[in-house]
């Protein structure tokens, strides 16, 4: 676990910020030791049914990005290019 904190809702309920939790874990994973492309839009697609806005992902996308230095824009585009195999994001 990482040593900052994870940008997240007060208001969401117990099940989304795990959600949201699990979409900024997933994100260092993809970072640091790479995940499967699949597991990781998985768990973008479940992000994406708690954070629908495109306003609201960004603005916790670029908190995330403040505090860790990885980028969910990014990271999630290079999921959509590969489609499959693993997600190693280069430093």
């Amino acid at each position: 676990m990482s040593d900052y904190q994870y940008p997240i809702d007060l208001d969401w309920t117990t099940d989304e910020m795990v959600v949201v939790m699990n979409m900024w874990s997933d994100l260092e994973a993809a970072n640091e030791q790479g995940i499967s492309v699949e597991a990781f839009m998985q768990t973008y697609k479940r992000f994406k049914e708690v954070v629908k806005s495109i306003g609201e992902e960004k603005r916790l996308g670029k908190e995330f990005e403040k505090v860790s230095g990885y980028s969910l824009y990014r990271t999630v585009q290079e999921a959509k290019n590969l489609k499959s195999g693993r997600l190693k994001m280069k430093g």
